[in-house]
């Protein structure tokens, strides 16, 4: 079969790469209308209840992550000239299109009582424009009456002060969030020089505009990286610029497609799959080695290019589909999850991962076809004496210490499986930032006045219509709420119960003491103001569904972590619920974008580690196809799962905690690491044969010609990945450096562990090897007689005179 392919890749390579031509320039067209998305929802299943039950409080309810905070706390803001700078700012803050409100000292208002119309009227405390200190003062002590805002945006004990910003929802899912989230620090910015006072910034959405940003101006920066140095490696490797240019050009259409691929399939651009260019640079690239490797090997053998073309194609095409499936299994297995950013990176990595194979397999072969044959000079890395040293120093190692080599590999597995008994799962929601970021800075900084910004909803329902206006209801309620305003991770609450309290300090003519819940007997007087009350902001509907059955207490928190949120709901909050409205109808649920991203994050992980399995069974399928033979499906398993074990045992001696940044690197390592065992044992089943089965032959000749491509592979594989180690974001980093060091690690055991489990258990009574399927896939291949296949009379290549380099 591959003869006839080999025949027919060389026969039209001009019309094969022409339609690649067409392909790349139709991809392309759709690659300039791929989008970011800014939508970071999607990792809890759509038909999971808590999920249902969120999308539904939403509909309700409306978004509750949607605001921005700015924070200061200076002394100097309660001077009446800066003071009336910040109020300049909320008033320029609230032109910002895409901005619905804006909350703060100098917004505040009170609520007064009209008696000839019954009902009450919202009045600003602070007028248009403070003219005196004195006049700031006394209107401080007015407003430090409105318990409602005052505990809310301003810390009593230091002054400190926030500014609630209330993003449109149909900015907060789109790129327009970039533009606000930018013109609110342009703002901010300038009040701070008019100043000298700092402003720290939070929300959920300003952290992810500033993280996205950040993020797209990474990967354009290690897809770049990405390229220089891969090239830069090969140009070393192979001292030719071709060889260099080539496979990049390759690898940068394949880049292309990627872009097509994710428009065409109606995605989005989102911050997992926007790591796949740098990705495929780095997956990609190993391909060209073993084609050019192979065909400098084979030209130098007989100085015959077409043959040694037609016979790259033959004897490591094959090899190379297999590496390539077997990482594109890798990618597809996330197919079977569910959760929709997961399949969409899937999908798009699998199918461009063979798309890489096919176009690798057409354009290399082609472009060195056109090209002069190598010179001296190019296949000079075939006897690099310090390599070639080091591969002879493994094949003795193999012969002669194998008892060492078992040894030694059981002692890494031994400490390896300790380490991983250490390793803990915690994810955050702002996770992966370093501590001396701007942004965790400012993350602690509301924590510390304000008790934290992210989101956390609980959603009473009493049980009947009317049932949030009861008084023994409300004041169930207001229990529950107490006990969470003493909770130090959570913020004061917010519902329709501090509506009410405000609305009784307001019937008493704003007196402070009263705010409290009405009694009975003063629930008759108040009430009627309340009925007539227009909602003109939709502050009430936001609070409690048009049945007066369910209500929404808001919350703010620190972002402690899934542990400890795990344990502050579980063990704290749901305990006291319980306690609280026993014996009555009333239900309380938590929820919110808080828990569900947490949630989120224990879904993706689960999904992952049963991806790896199932990669895991494919893959091992796939070797079984290959050989039908047990003994030698674990003797190719075995090198690829032990560098899975010492990376999981590093990261528990290191801290590393198991989160989706760091399970996802299991998948990629262990599909890309599988790469090294097909390429060695596929080239020994050719030796096997070429020696009349004789084993230690056939394993030192596979050590001395594929140990070289396996090496150089390592080495542009390990520099693809650790450049992710440049990264301010902890996640990538960890990527980067576990997948390079498990790679590493994978070299070396396929290099030596490998071929020690062949030699040892790759044995037969009567002196010949079993027939395996790989056999017979290969068996056209062995041999020079095959090359007759191809009419070398029948197709013309203008050899053209070598050129300069």
């Amino acid at each position: 079969m591959w003869t006839r392919i080999a025949h027919f890749i060389i026969k039209y390579k001009l019309p094969l790469a022409l339609l690649i031509l067409l392909i790349t320039g139709w991809m392309g067209y759709h690659a300039r209308k791929a989008e970011l998305s800014y939508d970071f929802r999607g990792t809890v299943p759509a038909h999971d209840p808590d999920q249902v039950f969120f999308n539904n409080f939403r509909k309700q309810f409306g978004e509750d992550g949607n605001i921005i905070a700015l924070g200061l706390k200076d002394s100097s803001i309660y001077n009446y000239r800066n003071f009336e700078k910040l109020r300049e700012l909320c008033v320029a803050l609230k032109w910002i299109d895409g901005v619905t409100n804006v909350i703060s000292l100098p917004q505040i208002k009170m609520m007064v009582k009209d008696t000839a119309r019954k009902q009450f009227v919202l009045t600003d405390i602070f007028p248009a424009r403070v003219t005196s200190q004195e006049q700031l003062d006394s209107l401080l002590n007015e407003s430090r009456k409105q318990k409602f805002y005052f505990r809310r945006i301003v810390n009593q004990d230091n002054g400190a002060i926030a500014v609630l910003i209330t993003l449109d929802r149909e900015v907060l899912n789109s790129d327009k969030r970039i533009a606000v989230t930018n013109e609110i620090l342009s703002k901010g910015e300038q009040f701070s020089r008019a100043t000298g006072i700092e402003l720290h910034y939070a929300g959920l959405p300003f952290v992810r505009s500033v993280i996205a940003q950040e993020v797209n101006r990474e990967l354009q920066l290690f897809l770049a990286l990405s390229v220089i140095v891969t090239g830069i490696i090969l140009y070393l490797f192979f001292r030719s610029v071709r060889a260099m240019i080539f496979p990049l050009v390759v690898i940068g259409i394949v880049v292309v497609w990627v872009l097509g691929t994710i428009e065409l399939l109606g995605y989005k651009i989102t911050l997992l799959s926007g790591m796949l260019p740098p990705i495929i640079v780095v997956i990609g690239i190993p391909n060209a080695v073993y084609l050019l490797n192979k065909y400098h090997a084979e030209y130098a053998a007989h100085r015959n290019k077409l043959l040694a073309i037609s016979r790259v194609i033959r004897k490591v095409g094959l090899a190379t589909f297999l590496t390539n499936l077997t990482t594109a299994i890798g990618f597809l297995v996330l197919l079977t999850a569910d959760i929709t950013l997961l399949r969409e990176f899937g999908i798009v990595a699998g199918l461009n991962v063979m798309a890489t194979f096919v176009v690798s397999l057409i354009l290399i072969p082609g472009f060195f076809s056109w090209m002069p044959p190598p010179s001296p000079r190019h296949l000079r890395h075939l006897n690099l004496k310090h390599l070639d040293s080091f591969l002879g120093f493994v094949d003795a190692a193999v012969h002669r210490n194998r008892t060492v080599i078992y040894l030694v590999t059981a002692v890494v597995v031994v400490l390896a499986a300790i380490g991983m008994w250490r390793i803990h799962t915690v994810s955050f929601m702002v996770d992966d930032l370093p501590e001396d970021s701007a942004i965790i800075k400012d993350l602690r900084f509301f924590e510390e006045n304000f008790s934290g910004v992210m989101p956390l909803e609980l959603v009473v329902d009493t049980g009947k219509r009317r049932g949030v206006i009861d008084v023994r209801n409300l004041k169930k309620i207001e229990e529950l709420e107490n006990f969470l305003a003493t909770q130090p991770d959570l913020s004061d609450p917010v519902s329709l119960v501090s509506f009410v309290k405000a609305a009784r300090q307001a019937f008493y003519n704003n007196n402070p003491a009263r705010y409290a819940l009405p009694d009975n007997r003063e629930r008759n007087f108040i009430l009627p103001y309340l009925k007539g009350q227009n909602d003109t902001s939709g502050l009430f509907h936001s609070f409690v569904d048009s049945s007066l059955q369910v209500m929404r207490i808001s919350l703010q928190m620190a972002d402690i972590g899934s542990n400890k949120m795990d344990s502050l709901i579980s063990r704290v909050v749901k305990p006291k619920i319980d306690s609280i409205f026993a014996g009555t109808n009333i239900t309380v649920k938590v929820t919110g974008t808080t828990p569900l991203f947490i949630k989120g994050n224990s879904f993706l992980i689960s999904n992952l580690k049963g991806s790896l399995l199932l990669a895991f069974l494919l893959i091992a399928v796939t070797m079984g196809l290959l050989f039908a033979n047990v003994r030698m499906i674990m003797i190719a398993l075995i090198p690829n799962i032990i560098p899975m074990l010492i990376t999981a045992g590093l990261m528990g001696y290191f801290g590393v905690p198991l989160k989706p940044s760091t399970v996802l690197i299991f998948s990629i390592a262990f599909g890309i690491s599988v790469d090294y065992s097909i390429h060695f044992l596929a080239k020994y089943r050719q030796e096997l044969h070429a020696r009349k089965f004789f084993i230690p032959v056939a394993v030192s000749n596979t050590i001395l010609e594929t140990g070289k491509s396996m090496v150089y592979t390592s080495v542009i594989l390990f520099s693809g990945f650790i450049i992710f180690t440049f990264s301010s974001f902890g996640g990538t980093i960890a990527l980067g450096t576990l997948t390079s060091v498990t790679l590493l690690i994978s070299m070396f055991t396929n290099l030596v562990l490998l071929p020690a489990l062949i030699l040892s258990f790759d044995k037969y009574k009567d002196g010949t090897t079993a027939h395996l399927p790989i056999d017979d896939m290969e068996a056209n291949f062995y041999t020079e007689e095959d090359d007759q296949t191809i009419d070398l009379n029948k197709i013309r290549i203008h050899n053209r005179h070598p050129a300069a380099e």
